[in-house]
């Protein structure tokens, strides 16, 4: 094993010399050395194929870039949605052996899969998963800050997560859908989606280096980190993001040497060293308009420029008069791009260690300009005006602008009232917590600050090596808590879809311990208006009976102070007279308070 390992790593090695004998690329390392300067992306890897072969595959810049340790055709990148093409070619090749039909329903694989109403429950189909066309918007806040490894609990969020139009009314990108597909295959196969990947694809095409976890990722040789821009010139190291569950949306890591098989595979028609790897009847359609991203209509610099529609897992447009099948990609510290031209024969991917880099697009269109011949753009000069001009611009905005916070104002509650459990069945729960006097949200297990904005508005602050990231003052994700008729805080809104109404969490007080022997002190008959209420204790709980209602099982929530466990906005506080003796309760409900007294 270990030689064939070091044959293949010889051979990858060579391919950037033998690239050098391809005039359509003379002299292309100058300008794509250029491209990492512009973008100050630390590292990134490109590679060429036409037709069977891989013409050109060169690393630039550094994987590790504190220890300048330099990217090579073989380092692991982060793909992101790059994967995308990969999840829908599983539902292809199963389709090909009459397991699935793409116009059947979802709901017919997936259990638990269900969707926010009964016309999308009855007309959503499998197809519509594939072509973003259900009618949801992302949603990506659940998973993203609500990550689990249950690609099932994830599943059972769909119902909750409510749509912004009809069914195949307008195209919206949604991660979740792809995480159905991918768990569709795993009802039919029997096996988890990552297994599935690399089954059908990895091993077949021989992508030895590519994984599809974080863990695998974390172990690997040759693997890059991630990093992100910092006040426009600072390069800054990014964690791992482990999207778990969401796995068949976004989590393969590859190199360009492995991603050069993926892309010869699709300009081959399905077919790797002559064997077929995706079936050729879905290579046409998955390539093929299946629903209309926008008009992108041309523009007068780049006329030949145009159209935007969506296949299965590829976007497509047109390049110069030529048809192109493209992906991106990007998560945490990684971005991606994913390209070829069908009737051309050529394919470009490029791998960069920088999050939301503009390099992948720079470098594609630098090669393919260089590839398809005739009319060329300076892409670097293009992008470095436009960088200067949109700096300008936000200049001028920042200057002209006015803040919608509204000064002065202060929270209407303590800070204590605001701690507890916040949580949405489309989404998940987060902890608000009080520490040395200041508010903090704890999520995923992440700290983060939350700042007084205006009223009883906050935002959620990120903290860097312990300390606040003060540039987000003012501009980060916003939380407005919400009051019930009692004047408690009874939840918390995210503004998270553009779409759609700001999302609401449900406020859960947090809960005190109260031993049994204190639980006892408050036992007893109270009377209101000749009415009595009997406060008893139970399997070590503590309880309220009125006559008529059923009995209400209390929570502590705060000394003397009991919420009722099952029904909101009401409170008991037991009130001591000066014998130190609890002589009454408060009763506090949203049509008033009263208090009872306990009948001796």
């Amino acid at each position: 094993m270990k030689k064939l390992f070091l044959l293949v790593f010889s051979i990858c090695t060579i391919l950037p010399v033998l690239s050098q004998t391809d005039n359509r690329l003379k002299n292309i390392d100058s300008e794509l050395n250029k491209v990492l300067e512009a973008t100050k992306t630390p590292g990134f890897a490109v590679a060429v194929v036409e037709g069977d072969n891989v013409i050109y595959a060169k690393g630039f810049g550094y994987r590790d870039y504190a220890n300048k340790i330099p990217v090579d055709a073989n380092t692991l990148f982060a793909i992101g949605s790059s994967t995308k093409a990969f999840t829908s070619a599983i539902l292809g090749k199963l389709r090909a052996e009459d397991k699935l039909s793409f116009d059947d329903s979802p709901l017919d694989y997936i259990p638990d899969l269900k969707f926010y109403n009964n016309d999308m429950n009855n007309n959503i189909i499998i197809k519509d998963l594939m072509r973003h066309s259900t009618g949801l918007p992302r949603h990506d806040l659940s998973w993203y800050y609500f990550p689990t490894h249950s690609k099932d609990s994830l599943i059972k969020r769909v119902q909750y997560q409510e749509p912004f139009t009809g069914v195949r009314q307008q195209w919206y990108y949604n991660n979740f859908m792809f995480l159905a597909q991918g768990v569709i295959a795993e009802k039919i196969t029997g096996k988890s989606w990552e297994d599935n990947i690399s089954d059908m694809f990895f091993k077949p095409l021989g992508m030895s280096r590519s994984n599809s976890t974080i863990a695998e990722m974390k172990s690997a040789s040759n693997a890059a980190y991630g990093y992100e821009l910092k006040k426009g010139d600072v390069i800054s190291k990014m964690d791992y993001y482990d999207i778990a569950g969401m796995s068949p949306a976004g989590s393969i890591n590859s190199s360009v040497n492995d991603m050069s098989k993926w892309l010869i595979t699709w300009i081959n028609k399905g077919k790797f060293n002559d064997t077929e790897i995706i079936p050729e009847a879905y290579i046409t359609e998955a390539m093929s308009s299946q629903m209309v991203i926008n008009g992108t209509l041309p523009d007068e610099e780049l006329p030949d420029m145009h159209f935007a529609n969506y296949g299965y897992g590829w976007m497509l447009q047109s390049y110069r008069g030529h048809y192109r099948v493209e992906h991106g990609g990007n998560i945490d510290g990684f971005s991606a791009s994913v390209a070829f031209f069908p009737t051309d024969k050529i394919g470009i991917v490029v791998l960069t260690n920088q999050n939301g880099s503009a390099a992948t697009g720079l470098v594609r269109n630098t090669i393919a300009d260089r590839m398809l011949g005739g009319k060329t753009t300076d892409w670097v000069k293009r992008f470095t005006d436009s960088q200067e001009k949109n700096k300008k611009a936000q200049e001028e905005a920042e200057d002209n602008s006015s803040s919608s916070k509204v000064a002065n104002t202060k929270p209407s509650h303590a800070k204590l009232d605001y701690t507890g459990t916040y949580s949405n069945p489309g989404y998940g729960k987060l902890d608000i917590i009080v520490e040395n006097d200041s508010l903090f949200t704890i999520l995923n297990n992440n700290k983060q600050y939350v700042n007084h904005y205006h009223y009883d508005t906050f935002e959620l602050i990120d903290i860097v090596d312990n300390k606040l990231d003060t540039t987000q003052i003012g501009n980060a994700l916003k939380i407005t808590f919400k009051t019930n008729d009692t004047g408690d805080i009874s939840g918390a809104t995210f503004k998270t879809e553009p779409t759609l109404d700001a999302i609401m969490f449900k406020r859960t007080p947090n809960t005190i311990e109260v031993s049994l022997e204190d639980l006892n002190k408050y036992v007893g008959d109270f009377e209101l208006a000749g009415m009595i209420l009997k406060v008893y204790v139970k399997n070590e709980s503590l309880y309220f009976f009125v006559p008529g209602q059923p009995e209400y099982e209390l929570v502590a929530t705060a000394e003397h102070k009991f919420n009722f466990k099952i029904v909101d906005g009401f409170k008991i506080e037991f009130l001591k007279n000066g014998d130190n003796d609890f002589d009454s309760i408060k009763v506090i409900q949203p049509q008033g308070n009263f208090i009872a007294k306990r009948k001796k």
